[in-house]
């Protein structure tokens, strides 16, 4: 599938170089479905780094943050935000210090 067709028919799933280095995962483009479908199908393609975005109950990690087209997922534990054709997730390690 030619990259113009699947931004066209699918999700595209970015995972951010500070998770990548743990496990590189480039850019995989996806069907649409809901977030935890999109981010389970993402994540096939490197299964350890899914180890990295959810906990033992599927729920997204406190030091995780996920973005659907710039906009911060709120729901981390349901993820049932549908998503369509053309839409892109970003998968960040989120920190904090001071």
């Amino acid at each position: 599938m030619s990259a113009e067709v699947a931004s066209k028919t699918a999700v595209q799933v970015v995972f951010a170089p500070s998770l990548r280095r743990h496990v590189e995962c480039p850019p995989q483009q996806v069907p649409p479905g809901s977030l935890r479908v999109v981010l389970e199908a993402a994540l096939a393609a490197a299964p350890v780094l899914a180890a990295y975005v959810f906990d033992d109950q599927r729920q997204l990690r406190k030091h995780v943050a996920v973005f659907v087209n710039q906009q911060m997922v709120a729901d981390r534990v349901r993820l049932v935000q549908p998503l369509a054709a053309g839409d892109r997730v970003l998968v960040i390690q989120a920190l904090t210090g001071g």
